[in-house]
C-alpha cells in the first residue's frame, strides 16, 4: 500500500500524452536459458505494443528485471541491481518491473518493500499481459502484478525475437511435476504442458530460414516432453531432420527417464550434438531420496554406462549440490567417488541455498555448516577442474567442426570463439574471412580446464 501511495504522488501529475510517449523499455536477464528464451518472448509483446526495447538503462522509461529465484545469490544480486537503479535515476523518471521466478515466488515482499519501489510484477505466465501491467503502473493504478500460473500457455503463438543468428533457444515445454525437495520451478513455473511437433518444427524452420545454424530445445525436463502420443524422441527425429539446420541440442533431461530409442537416434542422427547435460545433484543415495530425485547413486552410473555404450564419444556435463540438508561427509565422499567414475567433461557445482516455499524449506533444517560447504565445494571444484584439464588436453591434436559464435573474447578482440560438437569453447586467431555461424574446420593446439585453443585448417 505505502508503494502504490508514493507511487500515486509522484506520477499522478503526468499528462496522459506524456505518459503515452513513454515507450522506451530495458530488459536484463537473470539465471538459466529459459530465462533468456523468455526475455525473447517478452521483446516480441512489448514490440507488437510499440514499445521500444532498447540497449540501455539510460535511455529507458522502464526497466525490467528478468529473474531467477533457483539459487539466494541470484535474489541477492536483483535486489542490489534495484537499489542501484533507483539510485541512479529518481523514482518518477523511470518504472522497474520484476518478471520471471522471482516475481511469482515473492510477489508480496517485492511490491510491499519501500526501499525497491517496485513498480508492477508478473510472472512466467503472465508475460501477455505486460503492456497493460505498464500502462496501470503509469496510470497509478491497483492492478499492477500478475503471477496467475496456467495450465496451458506455451507462448506457441508468439514469435521471439531474437538478438544473434547462431544458436537459437526454442522452449518445447514449459513447467516441471518433478518436485525435487530443493527446487522452487514447479512453484513459480507450474505444471508441465508440452507444445506440438508441428509448432516446434514450424519455428525451427523459421529459424533456418533467418539464417541459424544451430538450435538448442529447452524444458525443465525435456524428456518428460508428451505431445498426444508424440514423445520427446520423436520430436528430437523431426527437428534434426529440418533441411539447413546443421546442430541440435537440448538441455535439460532427467536421469530418471532416459530411453534406449532416444540415446540410439543421438547416435545415428549426424545433426544432433553429441553432448548430454545430465544432472546428477548428489551422489549418495540417501541423499538423493531426500532430493527426491527417484534414482540411487547405482543407477546413475548405470545410466552413465548405457549411455557410453550406445554414444562411445558423448560429452557429459552435470550439476551438483554440496551441502544438502543432513548431508554426512562420507554422502559427500559419494559425490565425490561418482565424479571421479563418471569423468564429466564439465560440472556446475553450487553450495546449497534454501529456497523459500519448497520441501526441503519446510522439513529440513538447514544444518550444514558453511565451513563445511565451503570446504566441500573446494574439493569438488578442484577434482573436476583436473578432470576437464586432461579431458581438454586429450582434444589436442584433433580436428573439430567449430561453429563460430562471436568474433571477440572477453580477453581479447583480435580473438573469435565457437563450439565443437561436444560443446566445448574453442578460442581462435580472428581473421577477415570469418563470420558469425560459419562452422570451420580447426585443430586443436592448447587447451585450459574451460577452453580449447586452436589453428584455422
Amino acid at each position: 500500500m505505502l508503494t502504490h501511495i508514493l507511487f500515486c504522488e509522484l506520477w499522478g501529475n503526468w499528462d496522459s500524452d506524456k505518459l503515452h510517449r513513454m515507450k522506451r523499455v530495458f530488459i536484463e536477464t537473470y539465471g538459466c536459458q529459459m530465462n533468456v528464451y523468455d526475455t525473447e518472448l517478452i521483446k516480441s509483446i512489448l514490440g507488437a505494443a510499440h514499445y521500444d526495447v532498447v540497449t540501455s538503462e539510460h535511455q529507458a522509461d522502464v526497466v525490467m528485471l528478468n529473474t531467477c529465484s533457483v539459487r539466494e545469490n541470484a535474489n541477492r544480486k536483483v535486489h542490489l541491481r534495484i537499489q542501484e537503479l533507483r539510485r541512479n535515476r529518481p523514482q518518477h523518471s523511470i518504472a522497474i518491473g520484476v518478471l520471471g521466478c522471482m516475481a511469482t515466488n515473492f510477489k508480496t515482499a517485492l511490491l510491499e518493500d519501500p526501499q525497491l519501489g517496485i513498480d508492477f510484477i508478473a510472472g512466467p505466465d503472465s508475460y501477455k499481459q505486460l503492456p497493460q501491467l505498464i500502462e496501470n503502473a503509469w496510470q497509478g493504478g491497483s492492478d499492477r502484478f500478475d503471477v496467475t500460473l496456467s495450465e496451458f500457455e506455451t507462448y506457441s503463438d508468439i514469435e521471439p525475437t531474437r538478438d544473434s543468428a547462431v544458436n537459437a533457444w526454442v522452449a518445447i515445454m514449459r513447467g516441471c511435476n518433478n518436485f525435487c525437495t530443493f527446487c522452487v520451478v514447479p512453484y513459480t513455473r507450474g505444471r508441465e504442458r508440452s507444445r506440438t511437433i508441428e509448432s516446434v518444427s514450424d519455428e525451427v524452420k523459421r529459424l533456418v530460414d533467418q539464417g541459424f545454424k544451430q538450435v538448442t530445445l529447452l524444458g525443465q525436463n525435456v524428456n518428460s516432453y508428451r505431445s498426444d502420443a508424440h514423445d520427446f524422441t520423436d520430436l528430437m527425429d523431426a527437428v534434426s531432420q529440418i533441411d539447413g539446420l546443421e546442430r541440435v541440442r537440448f538441455t535439460s533431461p532427467h536421469p530418471k527417464d532416459f530411453p534406449n530409442r532416444l540415446l540410439s537416434l543421438m547416435a545415428e542422427r549426424e545433426t544432433i550434438c553429441k553432448q548430454i547435460h545430465l544432472p546428477l545433484q548428489a551422489g549418495n543415495s540417501r541423499v538423493l531420496s531426500k532430493m527426491n530425485r527417484t534414482y540411487t547413486k547405482e543407477e546413475f552410473l548405470s545410466l552413465v554406462e548405457r549411455i557410453r555404450s550406445l554414444i562411445p564419444k558423448v560429452a557429459l556435463s552435470t550439476d551438483i549440490i554440496v551441502g544438502f540438508p543432513t548431508e554426512t561427509h562420507d554422502e559427500f565422499l559419494d559425490t565425490l567417488d561418482v565424479v571421479q567414475q563418471v569423468q564429466f567433461d564439465s560440472a556446475y557445482i553450487f553450495k546449497y541455498s534454501e529456497r523459500p516455499n519448497t520441501v526441503a524449506a519446510r522439513r529440513f533444517p538447514d544444518d550444514v555448516s558453511e565451513a563445511d560447504k565451503t570446504a566441500r565445494i573446494v574439493q569438488l571444484n578442484e577434482c573436476q577442474r583436473n578432470i576437464s584439464l586432461s579431458k581438454n588436453k586429450a582434444c589436442i591434436g584433433s580436428n573439430e567442426r567449430v561453429l563460430i559464435e562471436a568474433l571477440s573474447t572477453k580477453k581479447s578482440e583480435l580473438d573469435c570463439q565457437g563450439r565443437t560438437d561436444s560443446n566445448r569453447i574453442v578460442i581462435l586467431p580472428l581473421q577477415a574471412d570469418v563470420t558469425l555461424g560459419q562452422m570451420r574446420q580447426v585443430r586443436i593446439v592448447d587447451a585450459t580446464p574451460n577452453v580449447l585453443k586452436g589453428e584455422w585448417v
